[in-house]
């Protein structure tokens, strides 16, 4: 089996197990109670996604000191509370990282 269909072949076995359990529970199963507490899921998960690939070498060691990624996060936060935009923010926090390490 070659690389490129054992790709595919997990991505699809992903996606339908994700997808039989959004498209077979109804959402009146749901209290509003529950809707509530799922709706802080997206905002629980993400800084676990963020945190690493900010603070984590690729030792695996957490580095503070001479760390581009956290003036680019700093500048792409500031940029996204005030301008409301995601696309805003993607592009600050990338063009910032680029300019601090290919310019700086």
């Amino acid at each position: 089996m070659s690389n490129w269909a054992l790709i595919i072949y997990c991505g699809l076995i992903t996606y339908f197990t994700r997808f039989t359990m959004i498209a077979l529970i109804k959402k009146e199963m749901f209290n509003e109670r529950i809707r509530e507490i799922l709706s802080f899921v997206p905002s629980a998960i993400f800084p676990a996604i963020i945190f690493p690939a900010i603070f984590i070498n690729n030792e695996g060691i957490i580095q503070i000191e001479d760390n581009p990624k956290i003036l680019a996060a700093i500048i792409a936060l500031v940029i996204g509370i005030f301008s409301r935009s995601i696309i805003a923010t993607i592009f600050s926090g990338l063009a910032s990282y680029w300019i601090l390490i290919f310019v700086v």
